[in-house]
C-alpha cells in the first residue's frame, strides 16, 4: 500500500479534506494530512487567500518541507488546489517520490513558472473540472496536458464535467458527490499500482 502526504487547499485542513484522506485510509493506504495553517480554516477561498498571502502568512514551503522531512522516501505527494504547489514541488524536487496526485491545480514543467522537468519514472494523476474557472480558466489544464505529453503512459489526466472548484471537499458548498466518488476510485486504483 502507498504512503501519501496530502496537502490541503487554500481554505485549510477542513473536515472534507480529512474525509477524503479517510477514504484513502479505508482502502489501506497511509495518509498524512499536515495542517499548514496551524488549525485555522476559512469559509471562503478569498479569506483563505488573504491569510495565506498576507503579511502574517506562514512559510508554506518550510512547513511542507518539515512535514515531509519526518517521513520516509517513497511518498506519493498529493495536493488539492493551492496544496498542489507543495505536492508538485516536493514530487519534482525531493528524491525518491513514488508518485503524485494533483487535484484542481497543476504547475507547468517548462517555461518561466516551471519548477523544473517532471522526474523520470514518477507517475502522476491529475484531476479537475473542465469548466472550473481556476483549473480550466487559468491555464492549469494546459500545464496538465503538457505533463501528460512529456511523461506519457505514467501520467493520467481526468476531466470532470462541471465548473466547481474544490469539488472533492464534502464540507464545502462546492462539493460534487458523483465526481468525488469517481476521483476517489481512480485515486485508490492509482495508489494500488504504486
Amino acid at each position: 500500500m502507498a504512503e501519501v502526504l496530502l496537502f490541503h487547499h487554500i481554505q485549510g485542513l477542513t473536515p472534507g479534506v480529512v474525509a477524503l484522506a479517510d477514504h484513502l485510509r479505508a482502502a489501506g493506504h497511509t495518509v498524512h494530512t499536515p495542517d499548514l495553517y496551524g488549525g485555522r480554516t476559512f469559509p471562503t477561498t478569498e479569506e483563505g487567500a488573504a491569510f495565506s498571502q498576507g503579511e502574517e502568512a506562514p512559510d508554506l514551503d518550510a512547513l511542507a518541507d518539515a512535514a515531509a522531512a519526518d517521513l520516509p522516501p517513497g511518498l506519493v505527494y498529493a495536493g488539492i488546489s493551492s496544496g498542489v504547489m507543495q505536492a508538485q514541488r516536493l514530487a519534482q524536487t525531493r528524491a525518491g517520490a513514488a508518485g503524485a496526485v494533483l487535484m484542481e491545480s497543476c504547475l507547468p514543467v517548462t517555461g518561466e513558472w516551471a519548477i523544473g522537468p517532471w522526474p523520470e519514472g514518477v507517475p502522476v494523476q491529475i484531476h479537475g473540472m473542465d469548466a472550473d474557472e481556476y483549473f480550466a480558466g487559468e491555464g492549469d489544464v494546459d500545464a496538465a496536458r503538457e505533463i501528460v505529453e512529456k511523461v506519457g503512459t505514467a501520467a493520467e489526466l481526468y476531466l470532470y464535467p462541471g465548473d466547481k472548484h474544490v469539488f472533492e471537499d464534502s464540507s464545502l458548498a462546492s462539493y460534487d458527490a458523483a465526481a468525488t466518488t469517481l476521483l476517489t476510485e481512480r485515486m485508490v486504483e492509482f495508489l494500488g499500482r504504486i
